[in-house]
């Protein structure tokens, strides 16, 4: 068993690598949407998650984009929790579960970085 975690400790960057473009597959499908059809603040933020999605993908501004990101993800567990009391998970609407989940990615992304496989650090020669 140690032998195993000891190996897989080495992909860490794969790790980051997947949760970059998961993160950023979620907040382009969302923040896309928002830019076509929401009105005011909705589509600022839509093109917040829009950019946000980019710079997940290529690994550029990644640590800014992940607090950006990570914000709109308290904002939008606020709302659900605060002001229209949505449960954690529910039948008939989204809960804020994906919410939660979409803030702790972002918040590894903002602590941990991009990881090697960037664009950043592929022009830094950092990446394989």
């Amino acid at each position: 068993m140690v032998g195993l975690v000891i190996a897989l400790s080495g992909l860490k960057d794969w790790g980051l690598l997947a949760l970059r473009l998961a993160n950023a597959a979620v907040f382009w499908r969302h923040g896309t949407a928002k830019v076509k059809t929401a009105k005011g603040g909705f589509r600022l933020l839509g093109l917040a998650e829009t950019l946000g999605s980019l710079a997940m993908l290529s690994g550029v501004l990644t640590e800014l984009a992940a607090l950006g990101l990570a914000l709109v993800m308290v904002g939008a567990i606020y709302m659900k929790v605060a002001k229209w009391k949505t449960p954690f998970t529910a039948q008939n609407t989204t809960g804020w579960e994906l919410d939660l989940t979409l803030l702790a990615i972002n918040i590894a992304l903002l602590t941990l970085g991009p990881g090697k496989f960037s664009l950043v650090a592929m022009l830094a020669g950092g990446a394989v």
